[in-house]
């Protein structure tokens, strides 16, 4: 199978592309290192193979489409935002 075959079929079951989904993945591996650990997600990130934890910031954003502190806090109060709208409307 050639690698666009499979990254085709991939995004049909995922949802995702594979390096897209792998991505996510090392964002959410590191938000819950750093959790468990102490540690702030950016060095968790630079553990993970980041430069920088600014890079990791920066990437971190880009693809999670919130702050780490954001995701974080989501994480962490089990609240995210479609049910926060469902409250307001009732």
């Amino acid at each position: 199978m050639s690698r666009t075959t499979f990254a085709l079929r991939y995004r049909k079951l995922v949802g995702l592309l594979p390096r897209n989904y792998l991505t996510r993945w090392r964002m959410t591996l590191a938000s819950k290192q750093a959790g468990l650990s102490g540690d702030s997600a950016a060095e968790a990130g630079i553990v993970l193979g980041y430069e920088t934890g600014k890079s990791f910031s920066a990437a971190f954003k880009r693809v999670m489409n919130r702050s780490q502190r954001q995701y974080g806090h989501r994480q962490s109060t089990g609240i995210d935002e479609m049910q926060k709208r469902k409250f307001r409307t009732g």
